[in-house]
C-alpha cells in the first residue's frame, strides 16, 4: 500500500529524505521521494480546526452566523474587515456585546491565523480550489470600470492547459510559451502556428499533486530585447533539466532542474543562434518543480536584463538567504550575459555574481517602470503574504525569515529558528502592498498607452486563485486606489500591454488556455 504523506508546507513535498521514517513505497535509493509514486494528501488545516473548535458555536460552521454571533461572510463587518481589524476584534472582544476577549485563550499567532482564515472565506479563495477546472465563461457584455468601459474578446482559445507567457509584437503577431510544449506564434487571425523548432526542450511529463500540476523542465517566460525591431533578439527563461548530472540526481535516481536564461532568434520556424545568458552551477539543480521557479524576465533602459529565480532549493526555506546559492533571488546582468561591475555582491567571490536582491519566495511578476526608473516584482507568499515589491539593489525581502502570511497549515513563518539565522525584521524590506488574504498574485504590467489613456501609470495585475484582474494606482510609493476590472474569470497567468496600448491576458484552464483582449468601448 502506498504511504500517505501529510506535510505542512509545500517544500517538504519535493526532497524529503527518509532516514527518520520507514521506507514507504515511492522512496528510492538515497531516501529521496519519487513524487509520482506517492499518494500525497494536503495537510490538515490547523486554523480551520481552530475556528471550528473556538468560533463555530457562535458564528456558524460555515461562518454564516448563529444565534449567538453575527455572520462573518456575505455581510459587512461593522467593526472593520481588514486582517488587522479582525485580529484586534478577536483579541480584544466586545464584552458589552457578549463576545469575550480571546487574548486570554489564544496567542497572537493563533489570532492572526484566524483573521487570515476568516478573510480567506470572505474573499472566496478556498485553499482546496486552485480553479483549474472552475467554470470559464468570458462575459459577452460591456464591463464598466472607473475610467473606461470595455468588452472582452477571445483572441485564441484551445491552447495547451498550461500556458505561461505571451509577448505581443509590433506586427500584430503574439509569441506564446506553453510550459510543457514550447514556443509558438499566434497569427493576426488568432491561429496558433506549429511550435518553433530547436528551442530549449519543454518536458511534457507533468503530473498532478494535491490539485496542482507539477513538473521539471518547463518553458517559462519569453521577452523581447528592447531593440528587437533592429536585432531580432528573443529571450527565453526555462527549467534546464538533466539526469545523472549532480549528487542529488544520482542519489535520487531522478532528473533535476534549475532556471536558465538564453537568447536567440526565430527564422523560418526555427530557433537559431542561441546564446546562454545565465545558468547555475549543476550542483544547485534540484528536484523542486518549476511551480516554484519564478521565471520572469524584464529589461531596463540602460542595457540590463533582470530575471527572477524562485525558491527552487531542496526545500522552500533552504538557500534563499544564502548568497552562494541562486534560490530566491532576482538577478541582473548586461543583456549579453556579462556581470555588471556595480552588482551588489561582486566583491564576494563566493556569492552568485548576478544577484541583485534576495529573500524572495516565488516572484511571479517582474517589470521595469521606465517612467520612474524602478524595478518592481509581484511575489507569492504561502498563505497570505502575497506582495508587490519595489526591488532595490542588494536588499533582503525577508523570505523565509518573515512574512505577512502564515504557513499553509496556519503556523507562523519562523524559519529563522530552523536555519539558525538571527535577524531583525526592520532590516527586511517590507512590501509596498501586502495582499493578505492571498489571491495568488501572478503577472502584472505598468500601463502606458493611448488605448486606455486614463489608466496610464496604473499597474494591471492578474491573480490565479482569485481569478481576478485588478488595476492599482500608486502615489508616493503607496497604494492609492484599487479596482477589480474583471472578477472571477479564470486563472490569469500573464498580463501584457500590446504595442497600441491594448491589454492582453493569458488564461490557463483545464479545457484549454486562451488569450483574451480588453477592447475599449467608446460612448
Amino acid at each position: 500500500m502506498r504511504r500517505v504523506l501529510s506535510i505542512a508546507f509545500i517544500g517538504y513535498l519535493f526532497t524529503l529524505s527518509a532516514p527518520a521514517m520507514a521506507q514507504p513505497h515511492g522512496v528510492g535509493e538515497g531516501g529521496f521521494i519519487n513524487l509520482r509514486e506517492m499518494n500525497i494528501q494536503k495537510p490538515p488545516d490547523i486554523v480551520a480546526g481552530l475556528y471550528q473548535q473556538e468560533c463555530a458555536v457562535c458564528h456558524g460552521e460555515a461562518l454564516q452566523g448563529a444565534a449567538q454571533g453575527s455572520a462573518l461572510v456575505g455581510a459587512d463587518l461593522v467593526f472593520g474587515s481588514s486582517i488587522e481589524d479582525i485580529a484586534k476584534n478577536t483579541r480584544d472582544g466586545f464584552p458589552d456585546r457578549g463576545m469575550p476577549a480571546w487574548s486570554t485563550v489564544l496567542n497572537d499567532d493563533q489570532v492572526l491565523a484566524l483573521a487570515i482564515y476568516i478573510s480567506e472565506q470572505r474573499q472566496g479563495t478556498n485553499l482546496d480550489d486552485f480553479r483549474y477546472n472552475a467554470p470559464l465563461i468570458v462575459p459577452n457584455r460591456v464591463i464598466k470600470s472607473e475610467h473606461h468601459d470595455f468588452t472582452l474578446k477571445t483572441v485564441v482559445k484551445d491552447l495547451d492547459a498550461l500556458p505561461f507567457s505571451i509577448q505581443p509584437l509590433s506586427n500584430g503577431l503574439i509569441l506564446l510559451t506553453e510550459k510543457t510544449k514550447g514556443l509558438s506564434i499566434i497569427t493576426r487571425e488568432g491561429k496558433q502556428q506549429p511550435l518553433i523548432r530547436d528551442t530549449p526542450k519543454a518536458y511534457d511529463d507533468s503530473f498532478d499533486m494535491v490539485g496542482q500540476p507539477m513538473g521539471l523542465g518547463w518553458l517559462m517566460d519569453v521577452a523581447l530585447h528592447p531593440d528587437y525591431d533592429l536585432n531580432g533578439l528573443i529571450y527565453l527563461h526555462y527549467g534546464d533539466r538533466c539526469g545523472d548530472c549532480n549528487a542529488t540526481s544520482r542519489a535520487s535516481g531522478q532528473d533535476v532542474s534549475m532556471n536558465k536564461l538564453v537568447r536567440g532568434r526565430i527564422r523560418d520556424g526555427f530557433w537559431i543562434e542561441e546564446q546562454t545568458i545565465w545558468e547555475a552551477d549543476k550542483e544547485t539543480y534540484t528536484l523542486m518543480p518549476e511551480i516554484a521557479a519564478g521565471g520572469r524576465i524584464t529589461f531596463d533602459d540602460g542595457g540590463y536584463v533582470y530575471f527572477s529565480v524562485g525558491m527552487k532549493g531542496p526545500l522552500e526555506h533552504i538557500g534563499v538567504q544564502d548568497l552562494t546559492l541562486p534560490y530566491g533571488k532576482i538577478m541582473r546582468l548586461h543583456d549579453d550575459g556579462r556581470v555588471p561591475k556595480d552588482n551588489p555582491f561582486v566583491d564576494d567571490p563566493a556569492a552568485v555574481q548576478a544577484i541583485w536582491s534576495y529573500g524572495h519566495r516565488n516572484p511571479q511578476g517582474l517589470e521595469f517602470n521606465t517612467d520612474r526608473g524602478q524595478l518592481w516584482s509581484t511575489e507569492m507568499g504561502p498563505r497570505g503574504g502575497d506582495e508587490l515589491n519595489l526591488i532595490q539593489m542588494g536588499l533582503n525581502y525577508g523570505w523565509p525569515l518573515t512574512s505577512k502570511g502564515v504557513n499553509y497549515d496556519g503556523t507562523p513563518v519562523a524559519w529563522g529558528e530552523v536555519l539558525g539565522i538571527d535577524f531583525y525584521v526592520d532590516d527586511m524590506e517590507p512590501p509596498v502592498i501586502d495582499f493578505t488574504p492571498a489571491p495568488a498574485i501572478s503577472s502584472f504590467a505598468f500601463y502606458d498607452g493611448a488605448y486606455f489613456p486614463a489608466w496610464n501609470g496604473s499597474i494591471i495585475v492578474g491573480t490565479l486563485r482569485a481569478s481576478d484582474l485588478m488595476r492599482i494606482e500608486l502615489e508616493d510609493g503607496k497604494e492609492a486606489y484599487r479596482e477589480t476590472l474583471i472578477e472571477d474569470l479564470a486563472r490569469i497567468r500573464d498580463v501584457e500591454i500590446g504595442p497600441g496600448g491594448e491589454v492582453y491576458i493569458l488564461v490557463e484552464h483545464d479545457t484549454g488556455g486562451r488569450i483574451v483582449k480588453l477592447v475599449r468601448v467608446i460612448s
